[in-house]
């Protein structure tokens, strides 16, 4: 079954995804450079926004991951969202 979705999730996935990469890479970076304090602050600032756009997402599609990662209200609605393959 094709769930139709609005422009705004896509906009928000976009959104997600860049946050995402700009973590690994920061990752990546202080992996080397652990001492940077300015990347440390720079990871923080991301994952907070990511949070918020994850939190943004939930509260109207339904979770993004599963195994604890999202809550899921009640009743259980881990399959009512779109699945990844349908993005």
């Amino acid at each position: 079954m094709q769930q139709t979705l609005p422009e705004e999730f896509y906009q928000w996935m976009e959104e997600l995804q860049a946050v995402d990469f700009v973590l690994v890479e920061l990752t990546l970076y202080l992996d080397t450079h652990p001492q940077d304090q300015n990347a440390v602050h720079q990871f923080n600032q991301y994952a907070q926004q990511r949070k918020k756009i994850k939190r943004a997402i939930e509260s109207k599609y339904g979770p993004l991951q599963q195994y604890g990662n999202s809550y899921s209200g009640m009743p259980w609605n881990w399959s009512s969202g779109p699945w990844p393959w349908q993005l």
